[in-house]
């Protein structure tokens, strides 16, 4: 009977790792192909563990590269991207024409060539998509939907966070703070329709903030239809939204958020002589517009309705206010068609009187 010797297994060899990094690194920025030997798991984690900022460096500069792709595929070819990043690894393969929806691993891929070459995009758009892998459901008619993927990616992003560290320098904080972001939004751009009322839009543009560009980026490297036609819609979809949130700015940098007349409509409901306190008052409804909690440019009576549902936040009493005019502001909202303000418990970061010392 034949003896089979097993070989015992290598001991973890840190260096090992680093040139199956540097490789892919190289293969991204250059093409330059050549071989390099596998990195064993153990490899991958003992490199880790000794420098993670290194590897962290080879992976930034294959993001960044114009041959991304290529990069990926040589850390998906020599060991690493199994250890390092599971989560995309399990993509590989993920639909591959299977169930009526697209490969995602080929899909990432391509949002990632796609993409600005900027890290805040290009690593977004690697993790984007992560959390189909746990989200896959079927209709009755064959139909494949990734319900909630965006929000559970996104705890799959904060857990792979916890487990390398990657993003844990002082000077990373921004970059791991959008690349959350857009991970969690990236599919509200794609959902604009050109019947979105400028409310809408404005609601939007401050929910976004500052990763607004990010996330229309973003938005448009995620568009990777074979159809040339359903691709120029896609594309012309979001220019519009871009175009439609750079008027309403214009629009809203020339007209001030406010009536003019809102101070002495306050002044007549709530009783109060011109002072600094009207000024606070009219300050606050700025702020929360800003906050979103009511919207700009309403009639004068909207604002008074809010000020008074929410008095303790603006630093006043309602049982102070003139019932007759808070019930005349009612009546001018009702024949303007305008429903009554709402908001949420906190409608501005600061009450007035706080505001006020």
């Amino acid at each position: 009977m034949s003896v089979v010797t097993l070989e015992p297994p290598k001991p973890a060899k840190a260096d090992r790792a680093f040139d199956a990094f540097e490789h892919a690194a190289l293969r991204a920025e250059a093409g330059i192909l050549g071989s390099v030997e596998v990195a064993s798991d153990d490899d991958v984690r003992e490199a880790i563990a000794i420098d993670r900022f290194r590897v962290r460096g080879c992976l930034d500069r294959v993001m960044i590269s114009d041959g991304a792709e290529e990069g990926l595929d040589a850390l998906a070819e020599n060991g690493c991207l199994a250890v390092v990043f599971p989560e995309v690894h399990a993509m590989i393969g993920f639909g591959d024409g299977e169930w009526r929806h697209k490969d995602v691993w080929k899909h990432t891929k391509q949002v990632v060539r796609q993409a600005e070459s900027r890290l805040e995009i290009r690593w977004s758009a690697l993790f984007h998509d992560i959390g189909k892998l746990k989200t896959r459901s079927f209709a009755p008619d064959g139909t494949v939907h990734f319900l909630g993927h965006a929000e559970v990616g996104t705890r799959m992003f904060d857990k792979l966070e916890r487990r390398l560290a990657f993003f844990s320098r002082t000077d990373d904080e921004a970059l791991r703070r959008s690349v959350r972001f857009l991970i969690l939004h990236h599919l509200r751009a794609n959902q604009y329709a050109g019947d979105w009322t400028d409310s809408a839009v404005r609601r939007f543009t401050r929910e976004m903030g500052p990763h607004l560009h990010d996330l229309l980026c973003l938005s448009r490297a995620d568009i990777t239809t074979k159809r040339p036609e359903k691709k120029r819609r896609g594309l012309l979809q979001l220019d519009d939204l871009q175009a439609r949130v750079a008027s309403l700015a214009t629009d809203d940098a020339k007209l001030p958020p406010l009536p003019s007349g809102v101070g002495n409509a306050i002044m007549a409901a709530f009783g109060l002589r011109p002072s600094k306190q009207v000024g606070e008052i009219k300050l606050a409804l700025e702020r929360a517009i800003e906050r979103g909690a009511i919207e700009q440019r309403l009639p004068s009576a909207a604002y008074v309705l809010f000020a008074y549902e929410f008095a303790a936040d603006f630093g006043l009493n309602a049982d102070h206010a003139n019932p007759a005019m808070i019930d005349g502001a009612r009546g001018d909202l009702a024949r303007a068609g305008l429903d009554g303000p709402c908001g949420g418990e906190a409608v501005l970061d600061d009450p007035v009187e706080t505001a006020c010392g």
